[in-house]
């Protein structure tokens, strides 16, 4: 009985997807320059003789060992589903590398190739499978990072080697090398300044609101109304008030204070995050039993220690979760305070937009989609440890 629930046959169905996927849809699209959509490149003509037969091994192989893992659970097969998922992503991208570099050394120099459906929707699926194996097989938080590791040292690789120069998003990079290293620290400043702001006012917030419940009732109405304010409308609203301050006092004008730039961004982002917080330090502390209350007063505990001793750590792995879910978020809006001159990787986003060049707006998003990722997964981690701590 105990194997029968672990039969799931969601690897065989993503891996059939898979295999329609790069099949059926366009794996590229070649273009005389980066405004033209181009035309589709499917993957059955860009590989050939060897490469081509060891990528239907490698597929075949993936679809047996799903299918097996699905109707035969054991470890070996869910571990070859790991393997060959893991090993397709680096390999997608150097077939299309490895494409964009035969017509480059072919004499068409200004082509642009960019990635097409079929490989988007790939990575995806491939990114699907590894996971699900990965959960499968109940794996540790060691092999977990093995395997991320893995993947980017390997991609790391080709960029570092210039494998992949001349893909158009690659293209796009060198063009601005040296100013997406500034706007990408500017990006990060921004969440940075953001998740501190958040914590500083958050925390003591939701505090407030759990020993004073009038608080409680008073503040999140009045945070809940900031969510279902757009971001756009926000940055408009802080705009004239912020600039009227920076008039009326010389010295806020001195320190930066406008109604464009980084200030009225910190401002709105930290007001959006503040409802998740709240509402995770308020729900955390709420959890605490007073059993666990009545046996520190016992004890004689004062209410600082009670705070700081027993409550905190008990209540900490839901308030990492709203922390989580703020600093994730702030990744995400902070690209949209591009459209009031605070910089980041919204400025490559939006330019993109406007040029309507889709691999610059790529080059926007992926490092966005990257960072929230990893700021996730940290998160995570950080809730595993603090449930471990809380459970000994």
């Amino acid at each position: 009985m105990a194997e029968q629930r672990r039969l799931n046959p969601l690897l065989a169905s993503l891996s059939v997807l898979l295999v329609a996927t790069w099949l059926g849809l366009p794996f590229l699209r070649v273009a005389p320059n980066r405004l033209v959509s181009g035309q589709p490149v499917y993957l059955s003509s860009i590989l050939q003789g060897v490469s081509w037969l060891l990528l239907c091994l490698a597929l075949a192989g993936l679809f047996v060992a799903a299918l097996m893992a699905a109707y035969r659970w054991s470890r070996l097969w869910c571990a070859l589903v790991l393997v060959l998922s893991s090993a397709l992503i680096p390999g997608s991208l150097w077939c299309a590398a490895n494409h964009a570099s035969a017509l480059a050394h072919g004499g068409m120099v200004m082509t642009r190739t960019s990635f097409g459906s079929g490989f988007w929707i790939g990575l995806v699926l491939l990114t699907f499978l590894a996971t699900t194996a990965l959960q499968q097989l109940k794996a540790r938080p060691v092999l977990r990072l093995m395997v991320g590791l893995a993947l980017l040292i390997s991609v790391s690789a080709m960029v570092v080697s210039g494998a992949v120069g001349e893909l158009s998003l690659f293209k796009e990079y060198a063009q601005r090398k040296d100013d997406f290293s500034a706007l990408l620290a500017r990006h990060l400043e921004i969440v940075g300044l953001t998740f501190l702001f958040t914590v500083c006012i958050g925390l003591p917030l939701g505090w407030l609101a759990h020993a004073q419940a009038k608080v409680g009732r008073a503040l999140l109405p009045v945070l809940n109304l900031v969510q279902t304010i757009p971001s756009i409308a926000l940055f408009g609203l802080l705009m004239a008030p912020l600039a009227w301050l920076a008039a009326s006092v010389p010295a806020l004008g001195l320190a930066g204070i406008s109604g464009v730039g980084l200030a009225p961004a910190l401002i709105a982002l930290t007001l959006y995050g503040l409802l998740p917080v709240v509402r995770g330090v308020l729900a955390g502390l709420q959890q605490v039993s007073n059993t666990m209350r009545d046996a520190a007063t016992a004890l004689g505990l004062t209410p600082y220690q009670m705070l700081t001793h027993v409550e905190w750590p008990l209540a900490l792995p839901v308030i990492l979760g709203g922390l989580r879910t703020a600093a994730v978020a702030s990744v995400g809006l902070a690209a949209v305070t591009a459209l009031i001159g605070a910089g980041g990787l919204g400025s490559i986003l939006f330019e993109g937009l406007f040029s309507n060049a889709q691999d610059l707006v790529l080059l926007g998003v992926l490092p966005i989609v990257a960072l929230g990722m990893l700021v996730d997964a940290l998160f995570k981690w950080l809730i595993s440890l603090a449930r471990h701590k809380a459970r000994a």
